[in-house]
């Protein structure tokens, strides 16, 4: 039985809420990105598609994950930023081999 004293109604839980809250926006981020990464390397090379359809996956997974649990726009910052630099490392890559021999 709850304490006479501890009503529901006239407990303050916006701290845990909000912590909550964040925990739940962490976790999907940090298992979204799992996932990406996971399916760029299965693309690219597990199963040699190349690293081209691998960015494509990659791509195509973030823009469902941010669209489908409505992420915010840091979402979409460090989304872009990913593929720039993934963009850049399959074209730099690629040219330092070929200057190598």
């Amino acid at each position: 039985m709850a304490q006479s004293g501890a009503h529901q109604d006239s407990m303050n839980i916006a701290d845990q809420r909000e912590t909550f809250s964040g925990f739940l926006t962490a976790t999907v981020w940090v298992c979204a990105h799992i996932a990406q990464y996971v399916a760029l390397f299965t693309t690219a090379f597990a199963i040699g598609m190349g690293w081209w359809a691998g960015i494509g996956v990659f791509i195509a997974m973030g823009v469902v994950a941010g669209l489908l649990f409505r992420m915010a726009g840091a979402w979409w910052a460090a989304q872009i930023a990913q593929w720039a630099l993934l963009i850049l490392g399959g074209l730099l890559v690629p040219a330092l081999a070929g200057m190598m021999g």
